[in-house]
């Protein structure tokens, strides 16, 4: 039978294409085809550890004499529901200090309804409370993360270390952190123009925002022309500050019982007392402050005396390791706890800066004695705490030449 030619070429035609398929087939065996259309998928918007792409968010701060339940009316929320605040948050967050000017974050379901199905109160920077309200209420407290990273900041002394600190768009609180660094070994009411220092420290951010200094992790201050290096170090699970050597800055003493004041009288065998109006010896430091100031014991010791004591005012007197005692005069009030033969730790509050007694104003009268003798408070020598250990010397000068290399660095 022969073959019609058209019939022919078809079966060659369907022939080559099941060829051509099966060899298709064989080599993209090992791919999986999907459609070549694909839904686009969006990044999802998440605070506060929720998906929030589906509700309405109403953002505010708490208004001067608002508390929690009048918020939650405003939202729409039963009273029922308000009654039982305290219950559902005891343990958790105290419903009555709600602050004004902190803020809040509400979030409804995107209806017409606007049922109230979070609310988020923030405590501070990185703290929240959570109210769930979409079954019944839950309530839960978090914290935002916090990033950490090194910042390092330099200035050279013109007036003050506050307002340097200020101008080298620095945190003015790393002022203080430097001050309770150095508070052994350098008098900061003393520095003087020309001074300068270096820090490595810690910024603290929550979404970008920053929030506090954390750790300084070496510095150095330039103080009449000695430099001071403090590098932060840890021995036997205790953190402290060394310098160059391994030595301890913290020492037996404080160098100053007052944190941010001003010296108005030194010690003196002769000075004209200002309301006798008579010559006779000074043998303290006066420290002029307002009223209230916290005073610090500057060392370890027990509570000699706490009490009213003539000219003096109110009084207390401190007893130190290796014949040393100290004297506060002239305070208004005692601090908790402050009485005699109670136990005493460096740095701690004993007092209140007052003018009690013979007083033209409000500061404090600081007085030192070694053996009952009189000496100037402002050159006593105090011996270091434990230096660096034999065991972790090896660690410590490796740490110690990496942050002296990077102080260099700062500029």
């Amino acid at each position: 039978m022969q073959i019609n030619k058209k019939k022919l070429r078809l079966i060659i035609g369907i022939i080559v294409f099941l060829i051509a398929l099966l060899a298709a087939f064989v080599a993209f065996k090992d791919f999986i085809f999907d459609p070549i259309v694909h839904p686009l998928k969006t990044a999802q918007t998440i605070e506060y550890g929720i998906v929030t792409d589906s509700f309405k968010i109403d953002r505010n701060e708490v208004k001067t004499g608002e508390n929690l339940g009048g918020i939650f009316t405003r939202f729409g929320v039963e009273q029922k529901i308000i009654d039982k605040l305290p219950v559902y948050s005891e343990g958790i967050f105290d419903i009555r200090k709600l602050r004004s000017g902190n803020s809040y974050t509400a979030m409804m379901k995107n209806s017409t309804a606007n049922k109230l199905q979070y609310f988020i109160y923030s405590i501070n920077d990185t703290s929240y409370v959570v109210f769930d309200f979409r079954d019944s209420l839950k309530v839960y407290r978090d914290a935002k993360k916090v990033v950490r990273r090194l910042r390092s900041v330099s200035g050279v002394i013109n007036s003050s270390l506050w307002t340097t600190m200020q101008e080298a768009g620095a945190d003015p609180d790393m002022a203080v952190a430097l001050a309770n660094i150095y508070q052994w070994s350098i008098d900061f009411y003393a520095i003087q123009k020309g001074d300068s220092f270096k820090a490595i420290y810690e910024e603290l951010s929550v979404d970008g925002k920053q929030i506090s200094i954390g750790e300084i992790h070496s510095a150095l201050f330039v103080h009449n022309g000695k430099e001071y290096y403090a590098h932060r170090f840890e021995q036997d699970n205790i953190t402290d500050y060394f310098d160059q050597n391994g030595q301890n800055l913290r020492k037996e003493f404080l160098k100053a019982p007052l944190k941010f004041s001003r010296i108005t009288s030194k010690f003196s065998n002769s000075r004209m007392h200002p309301i006798l109006r008579i010559r006779r010896p000074h043998h303290g430091v006066d420290y002029a402050a307002p009223k209230g100031t916290p005073v610090h014991t500057i060392g370890n010791g027990t509570v000699l005396k706490a009490a009213y004591a003539g000219g003096a005012g109110r009084m207390i007197t401190i007893r130190h390791n290796n014949g040393y005692t100290t004297s506060y005069m002239h305070l208004a009030g005692f601090a908790p706890g402050i009485r005699p033969g109670a136990a005493v730790s460096q740095g701690q509050v004993i007092g209140y800066v007052g003018s009690t007694g013979l007083s033209t104003g409000a500061h404090l009268d600081f007085r030192v004695y070694k053996n009952n003798v009189a000496i100037d408070p402002l050159k006593v020598e105090s011996p270091p705490a434990l230096p660096v250990d034999a065991r972790y010397r090896t660690s410590f000068d490796s740490v110690r030449i990496l942050y002296e290399k990077n102080l260099k660095l700062v500029k």
